[in-house]
């Protein structure tokens, strides 16, 4: 039933009017394209924070986190899934563990699991966070997992399955590399991984509205205060997105967080005060295979946009949930952007709006 009131919510609301792009530029050209992403009902919300030179240039909420409630999104305080930016947290907790001497890039995966079963070679964390160790990636409906598996638990998964790859010898993007690497890390720290992240990277750089889902929740998925409802998108509407425990998985897909707080984690990565520039130069630099970039660094897309901008940061794309950090060292530029919606299938007009702004202010 309240998948079918959505529809009508949808169906039958006053309509905002779409705004005419013609004329427009900067800033009030980015608005409209956003704003018109909700009214033409591509989405059901979007949290945008851009800063430049570590200033916001542009923050705004559109459309809704909940569409039931007609509840409007707020880009510091509504909190949302952010899918894959969750491995840009992990790769500064990794960097953070090499520089406290509790692990190093290159050692082996078995010195922290020696009870992982065998496989045809060896694999290391450096190849876990880069996708280049040959681990499979999801099968069937494995994406949409709703069971309370701890981090060591959820290896049943796909524990007994082959190597895809000799490591090193290919590139498979994926988030089991990312279960195993915040095992071993969780080993190497002696304490829960979220708790190491917690304490080493989000207190420090001021995501307070940063946290994992719950692993055994008692209450609904709506139950942490200022989230998001999450959505998928249909021919006639938004119907609730699937339930699902991302707890496991949390290193490569789990974390949720604000759009203020995901800028905060990309002006980090042009400011570079949580780690030596040492480690921030093994995380992002892009691996190579066979002498040719994957553009793919440890935890961190490095490589061009649409326009031929160098860019760090992450996509991400999970259940009721899509989400860009763009960091342009050249251009002292963070764009983070959240959205409500599995799959929303909207990035070229991301991709739109973030070009009228890359060099305003």
């Amino acid at each position: 039933m309240n998948s079918f009131i959505t529809y009508l919510s949808n169906i039958f609301t006053h309509q905002v009017k779409v705004k005419s792009l013609k004329g427009l530029s900067g800033l009030k050209k980015s608005d409209a394209i956003l704003h018109n992403l909700c009214v033409e009902k591509s989405i059901p919300g979007l949290a945008i924070t851009i800063t430049k030179r570590d200033e916001i240039l542009f923050q705004k909420g559109f459309g809704y986190c909940d569409i039931e409630n007609k509840i409007p999104v707020n880009p510091k305080e509504t909190i949302f899934r952010i899918a894959s930016i969750s491995k840009c947290i992990t790769g500064l907790a990794l960097g953070k563990m090499v520089e406290e001497g509790l692990l190093e890039f290159d050692d082996s995966f078995y010195k922290y699991v020696p009870n992982y079963p065998k496989k045809a070679y060896d694999f290391t964390l450096r190849q876990l966070a880069s996708h280049t160790a040959g681990i499979r990636v999801y099968q069937g409906k494995e994406f949409g997992l709703n069971q309370s598996f701890s981090i060591a638990d959820s290896l049943e998964v796909f524990k007994d399955d082959p190597l895809m790859f000799k490591p090193g010898k290919g590139y498979l993007y994926n988030s089991f590399d990312f279960v195993l690497l915040s095992l071993a890390m969780q080993e190497a720290g002696g304490m829960p991984f979220e708790q190491y992240v917690k304490e080493k990277v989000l207190d420090p750089l001021g995501m307070r509205n940063t946290i994992p889902p719950l692993q055994n929740p008692t209450i609904s998925s709506s139950g942490v205060e200022n989230q998001a409802k999450f959505y998928t998108k249909t021919p006639i509407g938004f119907k609730k997105a699937i339930e699902v425990n991302n707890f496991y998985k949390l290193a490569g897909g789990g974390y949720l967080s604000t759009s203020d707080d995901v800028a905060k984690l990309g002006q980090e990565l042009l400011d570079k005060n949580l780690l030596e520039q040492e480690t921030y130069q093994e995380l992002l630099t892009a691996q190579l295979i066979d002498q040719e970039s994957i553009y793919y660094g440890l935890g961190f897309q490095v490589s061009e946009d649409n326009l031929g901008r160098n860019f760090v940061g992450h996509v991400g794309s999970s259940v009721g949930a899509y989400s860009n950090l763009f960091v342009y060292p050249n251009e002292k530029l963070v764009v983070s952007i959240l959205i409500n919606c599995t799959d929303s299938k909207v990035q070229n007009s991301l991709d739109s709006a973030i070009n009228t702004l890359v060099h305003l202010g």
